[in-house]
């Protein structure tokens, strides 16, 4: 129920932001997924600077839910009202916003992984396509425009790098990529037919404090701290467009200006960091050697990501701000402040 708060009984985080966001008057905005790694720090930035956030989440289970509990219990807010609910039910979705009139609606709700979509594909599609479709029509029905979609580099894998937002994407590698496609094109048949104002925000490999546990940064700072062997599913020279959350929240939250249709890649913009170089930073930080166990390389992953950010420079005055060595940094600082509990979070 909205602002009942008290049954998330976990320990603190203490997130950092050091610069505001120059958003005008106060506005309501739905957050999807807000119980999630970006959105919760959307959610955040929108309230820090003084506008309504209502949030949802269906609390799923693919990862530890505890994790999910933690970030929502930082948001407390008169501003905030959160609901637990699922996208794919399209009266519940109608019913919400037959209640509240919106500004604005950031999706990021979605199941993500690429692995998992080899497993549970059909997940994939109900949650991040026809979930989408249920907002989009809700949004149409109600007479709210704007829309910003998070949506995914994955589905530039097999293309020339640096990837840039014109390249044709009509061969997802993944279930998980076809469903975010499935996203996109949907969004822009509403776009279309209904002059709703669209930003498609494709993200790079987003790490940060309280993030993921299926990402390989967090899995390893957990394994180096325990002397845990790492897997690493090839040579290690596989290579990401690594980028801090808080430069993806407030990118997503600048594409929130009136674009018509739009897709920005959100990345570090820079060249990409390998595995093993990675792995080099969180044993320094750490201070322990890690113990790498090498497994062959996964069909379902790519070799590298690099973003062509100009156009998010240009038309959103966007770019990150936050090093990878910074960034790193937060992160080992949250897993030691959040001890024990860091360290007993459930891995996917």
């Amino acid at each position: 129920q909205p602002n009942e708060l008290s049954f998330f009984n976990t320990p603190d985080c203490v997130f950092t932001l050091e610069r505001t966001l120059p958003l005008s008057d106060s506005k309501t905005y739905l957050v999807t997924g807000c119980a999630g790694f970006i959105a919760s720090r959307v959610t955040q930035l929108l309230l820090n600077v003084g506008h309504t956030v209502v949030g949802i989440d269906n609390l799923n289970d693919y990862y530890d839910v505890s994790l999910k509990k933690h970030r929502i219990s930082k948001l407390e807010s008169p501003n905030f009202q959160f609901s637990i609910l699922d996208l794919e039910d399209a009266s519940l979705v109608n019913a919400l916003f037959e209640k509240h009139k919106f500004d604005g609606v950031i999706n990021l709700a979605a199941r993500a992984g690429v692995r998992y979509s080899m497993i549970n594909p059909s997940v994939y599609m109900t949650t991040n396509a026809m979930g989408s479709l249920n907002l989009l029509e809700a949004m149409r029905n109600n007479g709210v425009r704007k829309y910003v979609l998070a949506s995914t580099s994955s589905l530039y894998a097999g293309q020339e790098m640096p990837f840039v937002e014109t390249l044709p994407v009509n061969n997802p590698l993944s279930s998980y990529a076809a469903s975010k496609k499935a996203a996109e094109v949907l969004a822009y048949s509403h776009h279309h037919l209904y002059d709703l104002d669209i930003s498609i925000c494709r993200y790079f490999t987003v790490y940060g404090p309280a993030g993921r546990p299926d990402m390989s940064y967090f899995r390893f700072i957990q394994w180096i701290d325990q002397g845990r062997p790492l897997e690493i599913f090839g040579d290690g020279t596989q290579s990401r467009d690594f980028t801090y959350v808080d430069d993806i929240a407030s990118g997503t939250i600048a594409a929130l200006k009136p674009l018509g249709y739009e897709i920005f890649n959100l990345g570090g913009g820079k060249q990409p960091t390998t595995l093993l170089l990675m792995i080099e930073k969180l044993e320094e930080l750490l201070g322990k050697k890690a113990k790498l166990e090498f497994k062959p390389f996964h069909i379902a992953d790519v070799k590298s990501t690099y973003a062509d950010i100009s156009k998010a420079k240009s038309l959103l005055d966007w770019e990150p701000t936050i090093s990878l060595d910074e960034g790193l940094e937060q992160c080992v600082k949250w897993y030691r402040e959040n001890q024990p509990w860091a360290s007993s979070i459930e891995l996917p």
